[in-house]
């Protein structure tokens, strides 16, 4: 019963568009959305732009949040406060857009977001490498306490997901990037004693036995794999510590991405931004300890 309602949930999650809404390819896995917005950012290197988009019908609410150009030509000459209609591709594993055009900021119609769970913007409450991560006491997929001295002895890597993530090169990317750990921990002896946890950025939807549900879809070995929920307060002290923005937008959220490594001693050894990295680099970093 448990696998069934996560199944739903995530045939939600890549639901597509009626025929009528969306343009046909040969790509069977490609889906394709006519979309408009107003820029509210860039990347340093204008490689993603930050976009406060309208409702995606039967895809994605009314957010901001980033996209990354197919042709990066096609933003170059845009700036912050231009308002643009674009299409938005989504594959199993990655979401882009193109077809960019300019348009006023008049034809874009937003709806008004949720206010956001402030990340503290004190920088003593960021951790940087070398600090100690933050005493957490959470509950795993079992409905079992889980907390830092769980981990004691062990390294572990960590990251920041929600189960009705939408967007295929976000939480899912993640997950599974995890599920690549997972295999190369599980065949090397000298990983043996690395652990992957999961935090959640939706408590009051992902109770214990969703997220037992997700990560056995993602055939995780819960031995090594632990995916958590908790007190809003105590998950929201984690995403201040890593520095992860998130907001509730239209039912949804709108949230950054960090993975992090902690080591044996509860110290943090390294913090991957974003959806770039790639589970090699995190084994070259485990190998080192």
């Amino acid at each position: 019963m448990r696998k069934t309602i996560w199944i739903l949930l995530f045939m939600l999650a890549v639901a597509v568009l009626p025929a009528c809404q969306r343009t046909e390819s040969t790509d069977a896995n490609a889906r394709f959305y006519q979309v408009r917005g107003i820029i509210r950012g860039f990347a340093p290197d204008r490689s993603t732009v930050d976009i406060q988009h309208e409702d995606i019908p039967d895809f994605m609410p009314s957010m901001t949040m980033p996209f990354t150009a197919k042709e990066p030509k096609e933003i170059a000459g845009l700036k912050i406060g231009d308002g643009i209609s674009f299409r938005v591709t989504v594959t199993d594993n990655d979401l882009f857009l193109d077809q960019v055009k300019k348009i006023e900021t008049s034809e874009v119609h937003l709806i008004a977001s949720i206010p956001s769970r402030t990340v503290s913007s004190r920088s003593a409450d960021r951790l940087k490498e070398r600090d100690t991560v933050p005493a957490f006491t959470l509950t795993n997929q079992e409905g079992a306490p889980l907390t830092s001295a769980s981990f004691r002895g062990h390294p572990y890597v960590l990251t920041f997901v929600f189960t009705r993530c939408a967007v295929p090169n976000y939480c899912p990317r993640m997950s599974h990037n995890f599920s690549e750990l997972q295999e190369i921990i599980k065949s090397d002896p000298k990983l043996a004693g690395t652990r992957l946890l999961s935090i959640t950025l939706d408590p009051a939807f992902d109770t214990p036995a969703i997220l037992k549900s997700y990560g056995e879809h993602l055939q995780a070995d819960f031995t090594i794999w632990n995916f958590v929920t908790g007190d809003p307060a105590e998950i929201d002290t984690l995403t201040q510590g890593f520095s992860v923005f998130v907001q509730p937008e239209g039912g949804t959220l709108s949230h950054g991405l960090a993975t992090a490594l902690i080591g044996s001693d509860g110290k943090l050894v390294k913090i991957w931004r974003g959806n770039l990295w790639l589970p090699a680099e995190v084994i070259e970093e485990l190998r080192k300890l």
